[in-house]
C-alpha cells in the first residue's frame, strides 16, 4: 500500500499537469477563434470560385474550344495525394483519424500513389508506412497567407501538368464545429466541369477568350483550394486541441480528488490503528 507521502507527491504532480493542460486549453481557445474566423470568411470565396471554374470549364466544352492542361482527363496510371496534417500532437485523434483515412484511400487504389506531406504528423505516417513521399512542408505558420502555400500549389500544378501524376487528391480535416472535425479527401485535379442545365447554358462572351480566362483562373483556383484546406486544418487542430486539453484538465482534477480521498482513508486508518495500540497498551497496564 502506498504511503501518505507517496500519494501526496502524486497529487502534487497531477495538479501541476492539470495547470499545464489548462494553460494549453486557454491558448488553443484564443487561437481557435482566429482560425475559425479565417475559415468562415474564406469558405464562401472558395466555394464560389470552385463554382465559377466548373461552370466556365463546362462552357468551354460546349463551345468546342480547346482544353486547359489542368482540365485534361487522362488515363489514370499514377495518383498524387496532398496530405495536410498538424505539426504537433496533443489534439486528440485528429491526425490519427486523417492518417487512417489516407491509408485506407491508398490501399483502395489500383495504381501507384505518390504523396506530398504538409505537416510532421502526415510525414511521419507516410514514412512509417513506406509510402512514395515526394516532398515535405513543415513549420507552416499558424496564421498563414496565400503566399505561404504558393510553393505547395506550384509543386502540385507542375506534377500534374508534366504528367508525373494523372489525378491529384487533397486530404485534410474539414472544420465543422468546435467538437466536430471530419477527415476529407477530395479530387483537386483535373477540375471537373459542371453539368449545366439548359437555362444555365448562357452564351457569355469572355475576353480575350474562354481559354485565356481559364488559363488565368485555374492556377489561382488551385492555390486557393490548397490555402483554404490549410485554414480548415488549422481551425480543426486548434479546436481539437482545446477540447483535448480541457478534457485532460478535468481528468486531472477528478484523479486528484480520488487520490485525496484515498490519502484521507489511509491517514484515518493510521490514526485508528494508533488509537487501538494506545487503548490496548492501557488495558494491558490496568490488567
Amino acid at each position: 500500500m502506498p504511503s501518505v507521502r507517496d500519494i501526496r507527491r502524486r497529487i502534487r504532480s497531477i495538479q501541476n499537469t492539470g495547470k499545464v493542460t489548462n494553460a494549453m486549453s486557454l491558448i488553443a481557445a484564443s487561437k481557435m477563434r482566429r482560425a475559425q474566423n479565417a475559415v468562415t470568411q474564406g469558405r464562401p470565396y472558395a466555394e464560389r470560385i470552385q463554382e465559377v471554374i466548373s461552370h466556365l470549364a463546362a462552357q468551354t466544352l460546349d463551345d468546342g474550344g480547346g482544353s486547359h492542361p489542368l482540365l485534361r482527363v487522362k488515363p489514370v496510371e499514377r495518383i498524387g495525394v496532398l496530405v495536410i496534417t498538424p505539426d504537433r500532437g496533443l489534439c486528440g485523434g485528429l491526425h490519427s483519424n486523417l492518417n487512417r483515412r489516407v491509408g485506407q484511400f491508398m490501399l483502395e487504389q489500383q495504381v501507384p500513389v505518390t504523396a506530398v506531406a504538409v505537416g510532421r504528423k502526415g510525414r511521419d505516417f507516410l514514412v512509417r508506412t513506406s509510402q512514395d513521399l515526394q516532398a515535405v512542408f513543415t513549420d507552416m505558420p499558424e496564421r498563414p497567407d496565400l503566399a505561404d502555400t504558393t510553393a505547395i500549389s506550384s509543386l502540385v500544378i507542375d506534377a500534374f501538368s508534366n504528367g508525373e501524376v494523372d489525378e491529384v487528391y487533397l486530404a485534410y480535416t474539414r472544420f465543422v464545429s468546435t467538437v466536430s472535425q471530419v477527415p476529407t479527401i477530395e479530387r483537386l485535379l483535373p477540375v471537373a466541369p459542371a453539368e449545366l442545365t439548359a437555362p444555365e447554358r448562357v452564351g457569355y462572351i469572355y475576353e480575350p477568350d474562354t481559354l485565356g480566362v481559364l488559363a488565368s483562373l485555374l492556377p489561382r483556383f488551385v492555390e486557393m483550394e490548397v490555402y483554404h484546406s490549410l485554414l480548415e486544418s488549422i481551425a480543426s487542430e486548434q479546436s481539437a486541441r482545446m477540447v483535448a486539453m480541457r478534457n485532460a484538465t478535468d481528468n486531472a482534477a477528478e484523479l486528484g480528488n480520488d487520490l485525496t480521498l484515498e490519502m484521507n482513508k489511509i491517514r484515518q486508518d493510521s490514526i485508528t490503528n494508533e488509537l487501538l495500540d494506545l487503548i490496548g497498551g492501557q488495558v494491558a497496564l490496568e490488567g
